[in-house]
């Protein structure tokens, strides 16, 4: 499947002379992150990581390596959806393909044993809602059964943190389509402000933006300049990092906070990061 080009950094046979003369860059939002991915993980309800886009791709490439060896591998979805523009039945087809090219076809749905989690950072949730949209009108289409389905689904969102109160709003709040879910299916994890702006707005990424109306102008060859080399060192030592001991052992601290490290599947992965 024609898919933009993202390097496989866990087994990164591919990157060539690509990091020649660069340095790793010092990842100063790791200890946010870290705490960020345990919270991800605890609250996934046993689903199998999906992250959305590329604003996450760093907590991705921190879970890659953290995460190696445990059979729980998270998986890309490189899509990027307009807001502003109305999605054609061609850009329609051309999602579903990428939704079955990592598993999650109304028929793969149904009948997978585990959740798909999705994640992604989180304004107002427009892009959960437009993606909820597309795998709906879908499954509705294949008359796949939704009772068996929606017990399959669950969205994390990543949110910029602020004081809490008990009148604190939520994205979700106002969104007539989590209702459709199980409780518990659509929460939040908040990160540190300046993190998550840095990850969502400001930091260079290895990929193409890759929205719909434009994915063929997004297949031609991966970014080779400069800024890209230095984004490829800051994601290939994420990866190194969540391989360390220390990393992993704070994944699993921000896990133990955690409610649901009551749960035997949590409790398990818990042990094996520790």
């Amino acid at each position: 499947m024609n898919m933009p080009l993202r390097w496989d950094l866990v087994r990164p046979d591919q990157l060539g002379s690509m990091l020649d003369g660069v340095e790793a860059p010092e990842v100063w939002y790791l200890d946010d992150l870290a705490e960020c991915a345990g919270k991800v993980l605890a609250r996934s309800g046993n689903g199998d990581l999906v992250f959305v886009g590329r604003s996450l791709d760093s907590m991705f490439d921190l879970l890659g390596g953290a995460l190696e060896g445990t059979g729980r591998v998270p998986r890309r979805l490189p899509l990027s959806i307009d807001r502003f523009r109305r999605i054609s039945r061609s850009e329609v087809l051309r999602a579903r393909e990428m939704f079955a090219e990592i598993g999650i076809a109304p028929a793969s749905l149904a009948r997978r044993d585990r959740p798909v989690t999705f994640v992604d950072v989180v304004w107002q949730g427009e892009t959960f809602a437009r993606l909820f949209a597309l795998l709906d009108d879908w499954i509705a289409e294949e008359r796949e059964t939704w009772p068996a389905i929606r017990r399959k689904l669950r969205f994390i969102g990543v949110t910029s943190r602020t004081k809490t109160s008990p009148n604190t709003w939520r994205w979700q709040q106002d969104a007539d389509w989590p209702r459709r879910l199980p409780a518990g299916s659509v929460v939040n994890v908040s990160l540190h402000p300046f993190v998550w702006s840095y990850l969502g707005d400001h930091q260079d990424k290895l990929t193409w933006p890759y929205q719909l109306h434009r994915w063929r102008e997004y297949l031609r060859e991966a970014k080779r300049d400069e800024r890209t080399r230095e984004a490829l060192a800051e994601a290939v030592h994420l990866v190194e990092l969540g391989r360390t001991k220390e990393v992993r052992r704070m994944i699993a601290r921000a896990i133990a906070g955690e409610p649901t490290l009551a749960e035997p599947w949590l409790r398990t992965l818990h042990s094996r990061l520790s």
